[in-house]
Order: structure tokens, then sequence, then C-alpha cells
């Protein structure tokens, strides 16, 4: 248009050479002599000008991020529905928006709908020895460290899971109704220093199937120098009898911190294993349940890491801890006088 009236071309004859209206040339041609090039970007925004200004938005995430029951709605957590509707009843600050609008907008706002965690700190009073002794452990004796735990109660019912399969058609397993099984609780030990890691299924959980677990852990290293047991303040695991055949045999037990179970190094381990054994699995008894956990163990066991690479992530944890003045759980070390 512009380089057509440059030419001498009148208003007419450039409206049917670019196949556009007169007054869209008449336009762009007074742009032109407005603002010179600038014209040929036009900054439009088509579409409904905004009705919610920055102070709206800020009060709409506001709202979508306190709990509804603060705000006296008779439930835990807003809907795109609820929320827009709260909004538009606001009798202090009432705001019509819809529901895909209300959606863009925390998206835009980096508000997504999220999974609720939970989270406990621990009131333990020794909670820096406790850590102290278990770090000590697992860094400077790792060959001489073990860590025991329990997990349960393994039902014999489908377990739902993940697996690959054509998009729309995921694997399924069969409901169970009748279940006359009863429970059992895995019994789990892991050496530290070689990565191996065995257990047992048990019935039930007690200081007979702990004490048994602890002579085959002394068994592991039957040369009688100190060996470190990691686990937690079950009961079963804190008897006084038991604390005395320690004692007696050489083996110091690593109590973690009260509602600090993470400080085990087995937990990581027992995810993996319910993960592959347990979740999308449809075992018929107790027995292939077992055999199943067992075949994994075995299976791990044979493709462990190598010493040096172990030695290598202990370390680093280590200079990263160090770095960061904080024990494992989020607290601050004690700062040096």
């Amino acid at each position: 248009m512009l380089l057509a009236s440059a030419g001498g071309s009148t208003v007419p004859v450039i409206a049917r050479l670019v196949q556009a209206d007169e007054d869209t040339v008449r336009d762009v041609i007074h742009k032109f002599n407005e603002i010179g090039l600038a014209c040929l970007d036009p900054r439009w925004a088509g579409g409904r000008p905004r009705l919610l200004n920055r102070d709206d938005e800020d009060f709409v995430v506001q709202t979508a991020t306190t709990r509804p029951t603060v705000l006296g709605k008779p439930f835990t957590r807003w809907s795109i529905r609820k929320l827009a509707d709260h909004l538009r009843r606001n009798i202090a600050r009432p705001l019509r928006i819809g529901r895909e609008a209300l959606r863009c907008l925390l998206t835009r706002r980096g508000i997504s709908f999220q999974r609720t965690k939970t989270w406990k700190e621990s009131p333990d009073p020794d909670f820096d020895a406790k850590l102290a002794r278990i770090e000590y452990a697992i860094n400077e004796r790792p060959d001489r460290t073990f860590a025991f735990d329990e997990f349960g109660p393994l039902g014999i019912r489908p377990t739902a899971g993940s697996c690959w399969a054509e998009r729309g058609r995921p694997d399924r397993l069969p409901a169970t109704f009748r279940r006359t099984h009863g429970i059992t609780y895995f019994h789990g030990c892991y050496s530290v220093g070689d990565d191996q890691m065995w257990g047992i299924n048990r019935r039930r959980k007690g200081i007979d199937h702990t004490w048994a677990a602890l002579r085959t852990i002394r068994a592991a290293r039957p040369d009688g120098a100190p060996i470190y047991v990691i686990l937690d303040n079950l009961s079963a695991h804190t008897n006084w009898r038991m604390k005395r055949w320690a004692a007696k045999n050489k083996v110091e037990l690593c109590y973690t911190p009260t509602y600090a179970s993470w400080a085990n190094p087995i937990e990581a381990h027992f995810g993996p294993l319910r993960q592959f054994t347990l979740a999308n699995s449809h075992h018929p008894n107790h027995t292939v349940q077992t055999r199943a956990l067992h075949a994994y163990l075995r299976w791990r066991n044979q493709n462990a890491r190598h010493p040096d690479v172990l030695a290598a992530q202990r370390r680093e944890r280590a200079r990263i801890r160090s770095e960061k003045g904080v024990r494992w759980g989020g607290r601050p070390t004690t700062m040096a006088a």
C-alpha cells in the first residue's frame, strides 16, 4: 500500500490491487504519515477487554491458596466450579469470572492442583546425637554397618501399579473380595558396605524375629569385631534382653530419632522392592508372594553397585551436607562458639 501510494497510485486503485477496503488503505497511509514505519507493526489487542486488574488477580490467587474451611466453606479443597461460585457470591469483593478463564489465570500465576504432603518434626532430645552416630557408622564404618527394618502388612490382593501398555488399554487385574490368607511382614536387612540386601516374610513382628535377624547380621561378620546395626524405635527393637545380647556380642544398635525413619538407609530400598514385586501384581498366596520377593532380591544383589561408586556417593552426600550446614532432616547443625 505504501509503495503504491508513493508511486502516485490513487486509493481506489490501491484497494483493487491489494484486495482491501478503501478505508483500510486510507488508515494505513494516514498512520504512516503520523508515526512512520512503526505503522507496519500495529499493536492490536484483539478480543474482549480484561475485566480483572492486577489486584483482582492477586485476590483470586490468595483465595485459591486458602483452605475453604478458613473462609467458612464445608469442604477441604476448592474445585474450579466451587472457587468460581465463591468468588461470584463473595459479599466483600464479588468477582465474576468463568471457569476456563479462572483455570487459565491460576495456570498463568503458577498455581496448580497438587497432592497434599504430610510432615512431622522429631521431638527427640537426642536427635543430633543419634544422627551423628548413624552418619559415623555409614561414612566411617560402611563395611561394618547394617540396616534392619520391617514393612507390611502384606496381604493377598491385587495391587495397582504401572506398566507399559497401549494408550487407553491399561493392564487390568481381577478384583478379590474374599481374602482369607491373613497377612505377613517382610523383615529386611541391608549391608551398607557391599550393597547387599536379604530378608524373610514373617506372620508377625516380635522380639524373637528381630533377635533372629540380629544373629544373622552378626553371623555375616564372624570375625568378632564390632558391627553397627541401624534400626527404628519399635518396641521389639528396644527390649532390654536384646540390648544386653547386643552389648555382649559387640553389636552397637544405632536407633533412629523419633519420627525420623528416613535416617535408616534400608528405607530407600524398600521403595523399589514394593514397586517391582508388589505393585501391579496379583499373587495367589503368600508362598508365591515370598518367592517373588526373594527372586527380586537375588536379581538385585547380582546387579549391586560397584564399591567405588558407593564410596563416591557417600563422599558426595557428606560434602553436600557439610556445605549446606544442615542435618538430614533439614535441621541446622550447631555452630561452634
